[in-house]
């Protein structure tokens, strides 16, 4: 009994699909038959619906352009990163990199990331790893466990040629200590606030 209702179903199934073959067919014919009764009116037709698109592309570019041009701006201000979240925080810095003219920059930020949140071509070639620190509140600074975490990662992980610590906030004596030990560049909220607003990565960032 099953396989007799299997057959059925399949019967039905492949007369549905004959159908609807057949529709598709009579309705081209049926189209192709009104193109050639009434030329005019499809060229009409045609012409509009091109103008139309072309028209609603202009606007799309054009929009698309001008929020580009807005959160530009927005980005030079350091304030806007304190209404942001930790993902779009790597992101903005992730954009930075691309206005200081890094290449192949990557937000890679996540599980498993060994504490790399960013990483980027330098505009000279060099490999850059960034590890991103924002925090909620601007008095509360990054200590020197962080800079150590991130040193064992992004020399021997991530194999890092310049590697950045970016915060939002700003580090304590002993973090400074160990990241000058380590080779590790690190930016505080002023230094960012300058980035952001040149458009250009400070001297003291090391991406020249």
């Amino acid at each position: 009994m099953a396989r007799k209702r299997r057959r059925k179903r399949k019967k039905i199934l492949e007369g549905m699909t004959a159908a609807a073959s057949v529709a598709v067919v009579l309705g081209i014919l049926f189209v192709l038959r009104q193109i050639e009764r009434h030329p005019v009116l499809f060229a009409t037709g045609g012409l509009v619906l091109l103008v139309g698109a072309a028209l609603f592309a202009g606007l799309w570019h054009r929009g698309r352009r001008a929020e580009a041009a807005l959160r530009a701006e927005r980005d030079q201000r350091i304030a806007v990163t304190d209404g942001m979240s930790g993902h779009d925080f790597e992101h903005w810095v992730a954009r930075l990199l691309r206005r200081s003219g890094c290449a192949d920059v990557r937000v890679v930020g996540g599980a498993g990331d060994a504490g790399a949140d960013v990483v980027a071509l330098s505009p000279a070639g060099s490999r850059v790893v960034v590890q991103c620190k924002r925090y909620d509140h601007v008095n509360r600074k990054v200590g020197s466990k962080e800079v150590q975490l991130f040193t064992g990662t992004a020399w021997f992980v991530h194999h890092a040629q310049i590697a950045l610590m970016v915060t939002t906030t700003r580090y304590t004596k002993p973090a400074a200590e160990v990241a000058a030990r380590a080779r590790i560049t690190l930016v505080d909220r002023d230094l960012l606030a300058e980035w952001a607003r040149s458009g250009t990565a400070p001297p003291a960032v090391g991406l020249h």
